[in-house]
């Protein structure tokens, strides 16, 4: 791990021992740009599902104009460490950000991983698929259907 990725971990776990002493913020972020800057939020608890910390921190970079990010970490209160992205943040980073780095894994075992590593398989809005008239064809599904043939749900 760099440095740099270091230095946003103790960015965030600042920002939890400060700012998370409560059940409505229990959760911090830290989100890095490429230009170096750091955009920190807090989870805001509400038992209709209230954003995840992370998705503040993007908020937030967003709010001061950050150009593109970098990588991420939350860190819980009360001394949990590093926690992985729930999975709606998983998806929402994946949206937003597909080239982002992840912090995850024990104090003692860190490691920054693609957000596309924490969401295998993920869904993919309908606008962000490739268009399949400029794909070449592989092979692979979906295939043209055969004349007179039928769907395999009538076998």
């Amino acid at each position: 791990m760099k440095e740099t990725d270091r230095a946003l971990v103790q960015a965030a776990t600042a920002v939890a021992k400060l700012r998370c002493r409560s059940e409505n913020h229990s959760v911090a972020a830290a989100v890095r740009s490429v230009d170096g800057r750091v955009f920190t939020g807090v989870n805001v608890y509400h038992f209709t599902g209230g954003p995840c910390a992370e998705v503040v921190a993007l908020g937030a970079a967003a709010t001061q104009g950050a150009g593109e990010l970098e990588t991420i970490v939350a860190v819980g209160n009360a001394g949990r460490g590093v926690l992985a992205p729930c999975g709606r943040c998983r998806q929402v980073l994946s949206d937003y950000v597909p080239g982002l780095r992840v912090i995850v894994g024990p104090m003692d075992g860190l490691r920054v991983v693609p957000v596309a590593d924490l969401l295998p398989e993920a869904y993919v809005w309908a606008d962000q698929q490739p268009d399949p008239a400029l794909s070449v064809r592989t092979g692979q599904w979906p295939l043209p259907a055969v004349p007179g043939s039928r769907p395999a749900s009538e076998d």
